[in-house]
C-alpha cells in the first residue's frame, strides 16, 4: 500500500479519528469498516466532533422506561403516527398587524397535539438524546476515546431523530409564540425582534421540558416566552438609559471612507486570485503550488493555510526554500496587479525616466520608491 502523500496526510489531521472496528471477517471486516468511514460527508465530520467534544455532553430528561428491555420498540411504537404541522403560513414579520387587519392561522390546517401525543413526542425526543449520551460516554471511555465506524453511525442516527422531533414540536406551537407577541407588545421592542426571542425561548422550552410532571407543554412554554420577553424589554431599557437620544445620522460619523477601502481591497484580493489561478503573472509550477497551499487559494475555507514546513514535505524542500520562492512569486503577482488592477506601473516607470527631482530632500529617490511591505502584501492575498 502507497505511503499518503503530505497533503492528504495534513487533510486526515483535521478528521475525526476512529478506532478500528472489531474484526470478526478477516479482510473482509477490514474493507468494510474503511468502506464506512469513507461514506461521512463533511457535514457529518463536523457534527461528530461537535458530539464528540468533551465538554458538550448531551443534556436530556430521564426517565425509567429508558433502561427497560425493548425500551426503542416500545416508546416509538406509542401513539401512532402523530400528524406534522404546516408551517408555510408563518411569515411574522409580514403580516399586516393593525386592528383591521390582522392575519390569522385558519388559512392553513392547524395542528393541536393533545396532552397523551406531547408525552409520546417528548418521551421519543429524550430516549434519543438519551441513547447519544450514553453513545458519548462508550466512546470517551474506551481505550482510544475515538469512534468505531459503527459508533459514529450510530450517533449521528439518534442525534438527527432527536433534532427531527425537537423540530416537529417546536413547529406545532410557533402560534404560540406569535399569539404571545401581539398578547404583549411593547412599545420600546420591535416586533420582529420580540418573535425572534420568542422562539429561542421556545426551543429553550422544548429542551428543559419534562413531560412525566403531567403538564401540558403550551403551559411552560408560555411562561418561558413571557421571561424572554421581559428580559429584552430589561435588556433595551437599560441600554436606553444609557443612550437616552434617539439615533440620528446626522450626529454618526460618516464610513465612506472606510467602506470604499473595504470594497477596494476586497476587489484586489480577487484579482489577486484570478491571477494565481489564470497565470498571468506567468508563474511557475512550483510557485503556484506553493502560492495556492500557502494561502489557501483553491481550497478556500474549507481547509487552513499551510504552513512553510507542511509545503515544504510537498515540494520536497526546506522551509526557508519555500519561503524564498514565495517572495519570488508574490513579486511576479504584484507587479501583475500594479500594472494591470492599480495602474501604477507606468506611473512609477514615467517617474523614473524622468529622472529625480532636483528639489527633493536628500535620500529621496530609490529610499522615496519602496516597494510596500511584505507583510501588506501577503494580507492581501489572504483575504481570499
Amino acid at each position: 500500500m502507497s505511503t499518503p502523500s503530505p497533503l492528504e496526510q495534513h487533510r486526515r489531521k483535521a478528521r475525526v479519528q476512529y478506532s478500528a472496528a472489531p474484526v470478526e471477517a478477516g479482510s473482509r471486516g477490514i474493507a468494510a469498516s474503511r468502506e464506512i468511514t469513507r461514506r461521512f460527508s463533511k457535514e457529518d465530520e463536523k457534527l461528530l466532533a461537535m458530539l464528540l467534544n468533551t465538554n458538550n455532553p448531551q443534556d436530556y430528561i430521564d426517565s425509567p422506561a429508558f433502561v427497560e428491555k425493548n425500551a426503542e420498540e416500545t416508546i416509538y411504537a406509542q401513539g401512532g403516527d402523530i400528524k406534522k404541522p404546516d408551517t408555510s403560513w408563518y411569515h411574522p414579520v409580514m403580516d399586516d398587524l393593525s386592528p383591521g387587519r390582522s392575519r390569522t392561522v385558519k388559512s392553513s390546517e392547524q395542528v393541536i397535539l393533545t396532552g397523551a401525543q406531547e408525552k409520546v413526542l417528548f418521551h421519543q425526543f429524550n430516549y434519543a438524546r438519551y441513547r447519544v449520551a450514553r453513545l458519548q460516554e462508550e466512546i470517551w471511555e474506551s481505550e482510544t476515546r475515538k469512534p468505531t465506524p459503527d459508533q459514529a453511525h450510530e450517533i449521528l442516527r439518534w442525534y438527527r431523530r432527536s433534532e427531527k422531533i425537537r423540530e416537529q414540536i417546536a413547529e406545532t406551537n410557533l402560534a404560540l409564540v406569535l399569539a404571545m407577541a401581539k398578547r404583549t407588545r411593547m412599545s420600546e421592542v420591535d416586533f420582529a425582534d420580540l418573535v425572534s426571542e420568542g422562539n429561542m425561548a421556545l426551543l429553550r422550552a422544548v429542551d428543559k421540558f419534562d413531560a412525566g410532571r403531567g403538564y401540558k407543554f403550551s403551559t411552560y412554554a408560555c411562561r418561558a416566552i413571557l421571561k424572554a420577553f421581559s428580559r429584552q424589554g430589561m435588556k433595551l431599557s437599560k441600554y436606553r438609559q444609557r443612550f437616552p437620544t434617539d439615533f440620528d445620522p446626522k450626529l454618526e460619523r460618516s464610513n465612506y471612507l472606510e467602506t470604499k477601502r473595504a470594497d477596494f481591497e476586497r476587489d484586489a484580493a480577487e484579482e489577486v486570485k484570478r491571477i494565481v489561478l489564470e497565470n498571468r503573472a506567468e508563474l511557475t509550477q512550483v510557485e503556484r503550488t506553493v502560492i495556492e497551499h500557502r494561502f489557501g487559494l483553491e481550497s478556500g475555507t474549507e481547509e487552513k493555510p499551510m504552513t512553510l514546513e507542511q509545503v515544504g514535505q510537498i515540494i520536497g524542500v526546506t522551509k526557508e526554500r519555500v519561503r524564498q520562492i514565495q517572495n519570488k512569486a508574490m513579486e511576479k503577482i504584484r507587479l501583475e496587479l500594479e500594472a494591470k488592477f492599480l495602474g501604477t506601473r507606468k506611473a512609477e516607470e514615467a517617474a523614473a525616466a524622468e529622472g529625480a527631482d532636483p528639489n527633493a530632500a536628500p535620500g529621496a529617490g530609490a529610499g522615496a520608491q519602496q516597494r510596500p511591505p511584505e507583510e501588506d502584501f501577503e494580507q492581501l492575498v489572504a483575504l481570499n
